[in-house]
């Protein structure tokens, strides 16, 4: 299984500069590859992967930038482009209306892949050597473990990172320990079926009124001005600030429902649907903001790399399946009660589906449940965990 290490890199002025060069070098190659290939399509011909591969080579006789940087880290350019592609093809499949891929803008176009090859690790020193850019130094918080495939550089505001993929072995699964049911919801973060509820962070949301206030001062300023360029930078600052505290959070919460149990059982949620097809622009937004997918991800190589048992269910009647007797009552979004008037079962709504989960995960019949008292965990209990600089899986 493949794991991803994410180091906060610090390259001098000259590097930064060969990085910021090299990057809209490879930015120039993947638009006029795309370029290309819609220009070969419109004429009524199928252009390959093979071809604008070919085409690289010629290519670096019209730019001879291409040839200041490293062959492999070209050729994933290609690769990226046809991923993008078949991605975009996938989606075309399942019905949904698309356009055309479009370019990549400076601010779109921020890695620098190398793959397999062009790098040399010095962890000794704190260092990476990349072909035809330089040494860089980097923080390694955390060592990371198994067979290093790639390395890639990405530019986010002002900072660099180096982000090191390497293979790893998965553990055997753990015979013997506890097992949970978790429900993940807007109200609480998420519920477990042994009683704690999580405090949903909602870190956009304390951050809107900045976002907003940086958002109108750059539509008052001319594009591409220095201002402009400053209030933008500001901004992609608080985005950054944003993902780190939904990493940090998410980071320490899976990690700590890891250490904890055997089993994890969680619903298989299609997130993306939800995200898209949300009743409500605000409703979209807080399933976006929070980040139930990149959870489920932290779970799933977490439990991979522990041994953990990771098992996902059918979501269908899990919160409106009585979990004490497995009647179906019919409930709101606004109903945050489960009243069963069948057998007289009461509970918090997300409680009752979280029982549920763990029921139809551990394959168990149903019979009559234990109310255990809600306790609930705020945001900063979960940050105050010892800070874990933990990988994620790549992908």
């Amino acid at each position: 299984m493949l794991f991803s290490y994410k180091y906060r890199a610090y390259p001098d002025t000259t590097t930064a500069m060969r990085l910021s060069t090299a990057l809209d070098t490879c930015r120039w190659l993947y638009n006029t590859l795309l370029e290309e290939c819609t220009t070969t399509r419109e004429h009524g011909f199928t252009p390959t992967m093979r071809e604008s591969q070919a085409r690289i080579v010629t290519l670096k006789d019209e730019n001879p930038a291409l040839k200041a940087v490293y062959s492999k880290v070209l050729q994933m350019v290609n690769y990226a482009l046809w991923s993008n592609i078949a991605a975009l093809s996938q989606t075309k499949k399942r019905g949904r209306k698309i356009g055309r891929l479009r370019f990549k803008s400076a601010s779109r176009y921020r890695t620098l892949n190398y793959n397999q090859s062009g790098f040399k690790i010095d962890r000794e020193h704190g260092t990476i050597t990349f072909s035809k850019i330089g040494v860089i130094p980097f923080t390694m918080h955390r060592p990371y473990t198994g067979k290093v495939k790639s390395v890639l550089i990405t530019h986010s505001g002002d900072r660099w990172y180096v982000i090191v993929q390497a293979e790893q072995d998965v553990s055997r699964s753990k015979r013997e320990g506890r097992s949970v049911g978790i429900d993940l919801g807007l109200t609480a973060f998420a519920v477990d079926s042994d009683g704690a509820v999580i405090e949903n962070p909602r870190f956009y949301e304390h951050s809107l009124k900045k976002i907003k206030k940086i958002q109108q001062s750059i539509a008052r300023k001319q594009r591409f001005s220095q201002n402009w360029k400053k209030a933008k930078s500001r901004l992609e600052k608080v985005y950054d600030h944003i993902t780190n505290q939904k990493r940090d959070f998410l980071h320490k919460l899976s990690r700590q429902y890891i250490d904890t149990y055997a089993t994890i059982c969680v619903e298989d949620l299609n997130i993306k649907y939800l995200k898209e097809k949300g009743k409500s622009r605000g409703l979209r937004r807080s399933i976006h903001d929070a980040s139930w997918g990149r959870f489920y991800s932290y779970l799933a190589y977490k439990a991979a790399s522990a041994g953990t048992t990771f098992i996902q269910i059918d979501p269908r009647d899990t919160t409106q399946m009585c979990a004490n007797c497995g009647s179906i009552v019919k409930k709101k979004l606004s109903e945050r009660v489960h009243e069963c008037p069948y057998c007289g079962f009461v509970a918090d709504r997300d409680y009752n589906a979280a029982v549920n989960i763990h029921r139809v995960g551990m394959e168990q019949p149903f019979e009559p449940v234990e109310i255990l008292p809600l306790h609930h965990i705020s945001v900063m209990q979960v940050l105050s965990r010892k800070q874990e600089a933990p990988p994620f899986r790549a992908g």
